[in-house]
């Protein structure tokens, strides 16, 4: 019998679709993120998930408000999990650093903080950065350049090993009637001194119950997927089809064999965007909703600088490569669109057109419009769109043919399409053996959850 699926929530308050804020009901008020927090942990915990995982994006600006408006302001990941240590009990909760600019000392004794709080539940997931504006943010000149970014990046997580080490496993003695508190032999400093990275330690918090905290990484740079094979627990990939996905998962388990690893230490996490109601039906009537709600170029908009420029029928023209004097350019958002239509838009319009029939069960000549076919274009979402069958028959073809390891999964707006997701198909895919059991006792912590690894110390392994 195949192992469960690693199910975990990428939360955005905002939701994760541009648009999904301004869904009826829909979160869109940062200020009141602890509320929205409460409730995604209590479902996702009720549902049996994994673990809550907080990203994170060391900028902001006015162009965020189109193209990602979950990032103009939000709660800072580790404040995040520490806020919700005390309001859970087994949910595994993640928190995103970025090795560019952040103290490594100060890291570990966070995380391992939360992991003693928490009874194992801590987990981290490492960065470097890709926004020029955060160097400003840091009192830098300038963005550190890729290489040097991951060779940081290496020593961090050198670091965070060594520091997470400082206590053997049987240091703690406290035994009172000899007066004996620890076994300073069990206490040992850290000692790195790298080209980017010095910190001697100890670390000044009891050892972490994960031993080391479960890693998690993100990336397609080579630097990046070495990083991610060689030290995490959890590699996230990019992967819009099956096929990439396979082979992304493939690439990875051979970089971990080649680093001295099992091929299986590190599993692959996919982003998925499920858009889950009681009936495929209503599923699309919310896709169609979201597309429709996805600002374009027209008069409301046409003053604002930072308005992104793929968001006209004339942009959609160019990227299909229609020609410039045709007249299905001069056409308005809310026409509709026609079979002439698809065959001047090309081959690529024919898979925009079949695509939006999947996710919106939109049909040309009767609901298609061309604000269906911008809005698909500018802003596409990895979506899963039906009701609770349709989502576990995706979650199970792709772990079936060995594409993933799990799913992180994301939410269009919040809270109801994430409680949507929890309370319809987290108990299909329960059903079907792709999520772990509620009473699954025998792994009480993250790490027993996502590699059931115990990692020997860098001094036990001598």
């Amino acid at each position: 019998m195949s192992e469960p699926l690693i199910v975990g929530a990428m939360v955005r308050t905002l939701g994760a679709y541009p648009s999904g804020w301004r869904q009826p009901g829909a979160h869109r008020t940062p200020a009141t993120d602890a509320d929205i927090l409460r409730r995604v942990a209590r479902a996702g915990e009720e549902a049996g998930l994994d673990y809550l995982f907080f990203g994170d994006w060391l900028a902001t600006g006015p162009d965020l408000e189109f193209r990602d408006p979950y990032l103009l302001a939000r709660i800072d990941p580790v404040s995040a999990v520490l806020y919700l240590a005390g309001l859970t009990s087994r949910i595994g909760l993640i928190a995103t650093v970025n090795t560019t600019y952040a103290d490594p000392y100060a890291t570990a004794r966070s995380l391992a903080s939360l992991d003693v709080l928490t009874g194992g539940r801590a987990g981290i997931n490492l960065v470097t950065g890709a926004e020029p504006r955060a160097a400003g943010n840091h009192g830098r000149d300038a963005h550190a350049d890729n290489e040097n970014r991951y060779d940081r990046a290496e020593e961090f997580v050198s670091a965070l090993s060594g520091l997470w080490d400082s206590w053997s496993e049987d240091a703690w003695i406290a035994d009172a009637e000899r007066g004996v508190l620890i076994d300073p032999t069990g206490l040992r400093p850290t000692d790195l001194r790298g080209a980017h990275v010095r910190v001697t330690g100890p670390l000044n918090v009891a050892r972490p119950p994960q031993g080391r905290i479960p890693i998690v990484h993100a990336g397609t740079s080579p630097r990046s997927r070495a990083l991610a094979a060689a030290e995490a627990d959890l590699a996230l990939i990019a992967a819009p089809t099956i096929d990439e996905a396979v082979a992304a998962r493939r690439v990875l388990r051979d970089l971990a064999a080649q680093a001295g690893r099992a091929p299986g230490d590190v599993r692959v996490i996919a982003p998925v965007l499920p858009v889950v109601a009681e009936t495929v039906d209503a599923a699309h009537r919310i896709v169609e909703r979201l597309l429709a709600l996805v600002p374009l170029a027209d008069d409301a908009h046409k003053d604002r600088t930072s308005f992104p420029a793929n968001r006209s029928v004339d942009a959609l023209a160019d990227v299909l490569g229609v020609d410039p004097e045709d007249p299905l350019r001069a056409a308005t958002f809310d026409d509709a669109v026609t079979r002439a239509d698809v065959t001047r838009l090309g081959s690529g319009g024919a898979a925009l057109v079949e695509r939006l029939a999947v996710i919106a069960g939109l049909r040309v000549g009767a609901t298609l419009t061309w604000r269906h076919l911008v809005a698909a274009n500018a802003v596409p979402g990895a979506f899963v769109v039906g009701d609770a069958a349709t989502v576990a028959d995706h979650f199970e073809t792709w772990r079936d043919e060995g594409a993933v390891d799990g799913f992180n999964v994301l939410s269009a707006f919040q809270p109801a399409q994430f409680e949507a997701f929890a309370g319809l198909a987290a108990p299909e895919l329960r059903r079907r053996g792709l999520l772990r059991r509620l009473d699954d006792a025998d792994r009480p912590t993250l790490r027993d959850r996502v590699s059931g690894l115990r990692p020997v110390t860098r001094h036990d392994a001598v």
